[in-house]
């Protein structure tokens, strides 16, 4: 049979060839693998966006156990008397309780040089003059060795070891605790779990706390391992993960930024089901705090219009209402003083300090 057509304006046209029907094979699997990514997508930010909906309890402000991050300047000889004094006056009335002062970072090999904090004599006393009842932190840190050759290798004991002896030495030097941030840190390493076990027996014989900065919990069962297949950069920690890292900590603050959600709207419905998703596993004897974001930048995975604190406090807020409104180890931890603007203080205070003062 003739299944040939005529075109009136080409005139006699054949039947379509094997390679325009392979095309269209093509083009129809391109849709299906497009439909597959995107519709989960869709129904995940979907999802974000209804969690953001809804009114906070009641209560669901500060318990007076909130955090900063302070910069190196504090402890490198760059600040005064009178920037503790300004600090003071802007700390005071407020829920902070921990100040992280940046006394790193540790080099690679787990030691810490003394002269990486020389003012700490100076800053630790002035600040406890200014600020009764405020600890003052080393903020420890370093780049490790899991996605590029170069970087801290925790799976080699002695730089294990040098970094519990770093944290003596700093302890030694008068903070009121030790603050770790090591990334990028992929879910379930155990040799991270090892090193928090030492450290917590030095931070207990010294009578102060031991605190972490972590990663995120996966919004999605199983999402680091499946980003770290496609990105080699996991980015996210199990929920069991985070609940091992909870348990052998006094202080767990959940880094709720760098989230490459797009509308405020969508940020805020993520740090609600982050908080959610921490609050369900962090042991009741251990602090949890919800970063903050009091930077700007614009770039892969933060968007500052949509990263806002007003955001953020409304989403930390709608997550302990929905899951543990009565949680008195709770805050929220604000990244970092040196890029703060006055809004960032004033959607702090306005969300979530001054909300608790009007209702005493």
């Amino acid at each position: 049979m003739d299944t040939a057509r005529t075109d009136p304006d080409q005139g006699r046209v054949g039947p379509p060839s094997r390679r325009r029907r392979g095309l269209r094979w093509v083009r129809r699997v391109a849709l299906g693998v497009v439909l597959l990514l995107v519709l989960p997508l869709l129904a995940a930010e979907t999802a974000l966006r209804v969690n953001y909906t809804g009114d906070p309890a009641d209560g669901t402000y500060t318990r007076g156990q909130d955090a900063i991050w302070l910069g190196h300047a504090w402890v490198d000889g760059r600040k005064t008397d009178a920037d503790v004094a300004a600090l003071a006056r802007r700390l005071r009335g407020t829920g902070i309780r921990d100040l992280y002062v940046h006394a790193g970072p540790l080099e690679h090999d787990g030691t810490l040089p003394k002269s990486a904090y020389p003012r700490a004599g100076w800053l630790i006393p002035a600040v406890h003059r200014a600020l009764p009842g405020i600890r003052v932190q080393a903020w420890l840190g370093d780049e490790l060795a899991t996605e590029s050759p170069d970087g801290m290798r925790l799976e080699r004991a002695a730089t294990r070891a040098a970094v519990v002896t770093s944290t003596r030495e700093i302890l030694a030097a008068g903070f009121d605790g030790a603050h770790f941030d090591l990334e990028p840190l992929h879910s379930g390493d155990r040799d991270y779990l090892d090193l928090l076990d030492d450290l917590r027996a030095v931070t207990r014989a010294h009578g102060v706390p031991l605190s972490v900065a972590a990663h995120q919990i996966d919004p999605l069962p199983a999402f680091h391992s499946v980003w770290g297949t496609l990105t080699n950069h996991p980015k996210w920690w199990s929920q069991a993960y985070f609940a091992q890292v909870a348990r052998r900590v006094d202080q767990i603050a959940l880094m709720s930024y760098d989230t490459m959600q797009p509308l405020p709207s969508l940020y805020g419905g993520y740090v609600a089901q982050q908080t959610s998703l921490a609050l369900e596993v962090t042991p009741p004897t251990t602090d949890l705090l919800m970063g903050l974001p009091f930077f700007h930048d614009n770039r892969f995975g933060h968007r500052a219009s949509a990263e806002t604190v007003p955001a953020a406090v409304r989403g930390v807020r709608l997550g302990l209402s929905r899951t543990d409104a009565g949680r008195e180890r709770f805050g929220v931890a604000l990244y970092v003083d040196f890029a703060a603007t006055e809004d960032d203080w004033t959607a702090y205070r306005d969300g979530w300090v001054r909300l608790s003062r009007s209702r005493r």
